[in-house]
């Protein structure tokens, strides 16, 4: 399930995923994400990450078109989240051009809206 958050940025679309993720969860992020952001608009994503299933295959190739239609603009990607998996994988999004990823515990919560917003 996929739930917005209130953001501490103008700049950025902040979310929380639980459960499983559905494609039809990650439509309703791309619809928000064009609601307030321009096609050209760079903009930064904060993502709390709690307990999660596997993605349906439907979710995965959603998530495909999206990151393709919005490589461009993405900015900087904080994942709060306890999962150690995550570490490595937000990680990995680090190494991907034009793109900042970090990981954050949940703890650390308000050093993710400091870095985002530096």
């Amino acid at each position: 399930m996929l739930t917005f958050i209130p953001s501490q940025d103008s700049q950025t679309i902040a979310f929380k995923i639980e459960g499983t993720i559905t494609k039809e969860n990650l439509q309703e992020l791309e619809r928000e994400i064009s609601e307030r952001f321009s096609k050209d608009q760079p903009f930064n994503a904060y993502a709390v990450i709690g307990q999660v299933k596997v993605p349906t295959i439907n979710a995965l190739m959603e998530e495909v078109k999206i990151d393709m239609k919005r490589w461009s603009q993405y900015n900087k990607l904080a994942v709060v989240s306890e999962k150690n998996w995550l570490v490595t994988i937000t990680d990995l999004g680090d190494l991907l051009p034009g793109i900042e990823a970090k990981h954050f515990k949940a703890r650390e919560a308000e050093q993710a809206w400091n870095w985002i917003r530096a």
